[in-house]
Protein backbone atom coordinates (compact mmCIF):
# COMPACT_ATOMS: atom_id res chain seq x y z
CA UNK A 1 0.00 0.00 0.00
CA UNK A 2 1.04 3.47 -0.54
CA UNK A 3 1.25 6.45 1.70
CA UNK A 4 2.80 8.92 -0.98
CA UNK A 5 0.71 11.74 -0.72
CA UNK A 6 0.45 13.44 -4.03
CA UNK A 7 -0.16 17.20 -4.40
CA UNK A 8 -3.28 18.42 -6.79
CA UNK A 9 -2.72 21.64 -8.89
CA UNK A 10 -4.94 24.23 -8.43
CA UNK A 11 -5.75 27.36 -10.57
CA UNK A 12 -6.14 30.60 -9.56
CA UNK A 13 -9.73 30.44 -9.91
CA UNK A 14 -9.49 27.81 -7.18
CA UNK A 15 -8.17 30.93 -4.60
CA UNK A 16 -10.05 33.66 -5.16
CA UNK A 17 -13.18 32.00 -4.30
CA UNK A 18 -11.89 32.42 -0.81
CA UNK A 19 -12.17 28.67 0.21
CA UNK A 20 -8.47 27.61 -0.30
CA UNK A 21 -8.29 25.05 2.81
CA UNK A 22 -7.01 21.51 1.41
CA UNK A 23 -8.19 18.79 3.17
CA UNK A 24 -6.54 15.27 2.65
CA UNK A 25 -8.62 12.52 0.78
CA UNK A 26 -7.82 8.79 0.59
CA UNK A 27 -8.58 6.90 -2.54
CA UNK A 28 -8.55 3.38 -2.20
CA UNK A 29 -9.10 0.92 -5.10
CA UNK A 30 -10.82 -2.06 -4.87
CA UNK A 31 -7.66 -3.97 -4.13
CA UNK A 32 -6.88 -2.17 -1.02
CA UNK A 33 -4.12 -0.20 -2.61
CA UNK A 34 -4.32 3.56 -0.84
CA UNK A 35 -3.45 6.94 -2.54
CA UNK A 36 -3.46 10.16 -0.60
CA UNK A 37 -3.89 13.72 -1.89
CA UNK A 38 -4.27 17.15 -0.47
CA UNK A 39 -6.42 19.10 -2.65
CA UNK A 40 -8.38 22.54 -2.54
CA UNK A 41 -12.11 22.35 -1.29
CA UNK A 42 -12.86 24.44 -4.44
CA UNK A 43 -10.94 21.91 -7.12
CA UNK A 44 -12.68 20.37 -9.49
CA UNK A 45 -12.18 16.27 -8.69
CA UNK A 46 -11.72 16.12 -11.97
CA UNK A 47 -7.93 17.30 -11.39
CA UNK A 48 -8.08 14.15 -8.46
CA UNK A 49 -9.03 11.75 -10.60
CA UNK A 50 -7.08 12.26 -13.48
CA UNK A 51 -4.02 12.76 -10.71
CA UNK A 52 -4.93 8.92 -9.71
CA UNK A 53 -5.87 7.47 -12.88
CA UNK A 54 -2.04 8.69 -14.13
CA UNK A 55 -0.74 7.27 -11.09
CA UNK A 56 -2.20 3.87 -11.79
CA UNK A 57 -1.67 4.03 -15.40
CA UNK A 58 -5.29 3.32 -16.04
CA UNK A 59 -7.47 5.29 -18.64
CA UNK A 60 -9.64 7.39 -16.40
CA UNK A 61 -13.16 6.19 -19.10
CA UNK A 62 -12.16 2.91 -17.73
CA UNK A 63 -12.21 3.42 -13.71
CA UNK A 64 -14.94 4.90 -11.66
CA UNK A 65 -15.04 6.90 -8.55
CA UNK A 66 -17.35 6.89 -5.65
CA UNK A 67 -18.01 8.90 -2.54
CA UNK A 68 -20.64 7.80 -0.03
CA UNK A 69 -21.94 5.03 -2.84
CA UNK A 70 -22.40 7.73 -5.40
CA UNK A 71 -20.95 8.32 -8.80
CA UNK A 72 -17.82 11.68 -8.72
CA UNK A 73 -18.51 13.90 -11.55
CA UNK A 74 -15.89 15.50 -12.92
CA UNK A 75 -17.30 18.79 -12.38
CA UNK A 76 -18.09 17.80 -8.48
CA UNK A 77 -15.54 19.25 -5.55
CA UNK A 78 -15.21 18.52 -2.14
CA UNK A 79 -16.82 21.11 -0.85
CA UNK A 80 -19.89 20.51 -3.37
CA UNK A 81 -19.92 16.94 -1.97
CA UNK A 82 -19.52 17.96 1.31
CA UNK A 83 -16.40 16.35 1.99
CA UNK A 84 -14.44 16.66 5.03
CA UNK A 85 -10.51 16.11 5.96
CA UNK A 86 -9.28 11.94 5.55
CA UNK A 87 -12.75 11.03 3.71
CA UNK A 88 -12.09 8.15 1.60
CA UNK A 89 -13.21 7.74 -2.21
CA UNK A 90 -13.74 4.32 -3.82
CA UNK A 91 -12.16 3.18 -6.83
CA UNK A 92 -14.23 0.67 -9.30
CA UNK A 93 -12.56 -1.07 -12.49
CA UNK A 94 -15.89 -0.29 -14.92
CA UNK A 95 -17.08 -4.12 -16.38
CA UNK A 96 -17.89 -4.00 -19.55
CA UNK A 97 -19.96 -6.66 -21.10
CA UNK A 98 -20.85 -10.12 -19.37
CA UNK A 99 -21.64 -13.52 -19.54
CA UNK A 100 -23.42 -15.68 -21.85
CA UNK A 101 -24.08 -19.16 -22.23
Amino acid sequence: MSEEQQQVPFTQEDVKSGDDTPINVKVVSSSGEEVFFKIKRVTPLRKLLGAYASKVGKDTQSIRFLYDGARISATDTPKSLEMEDNDTIDVMVEQVGGYSS
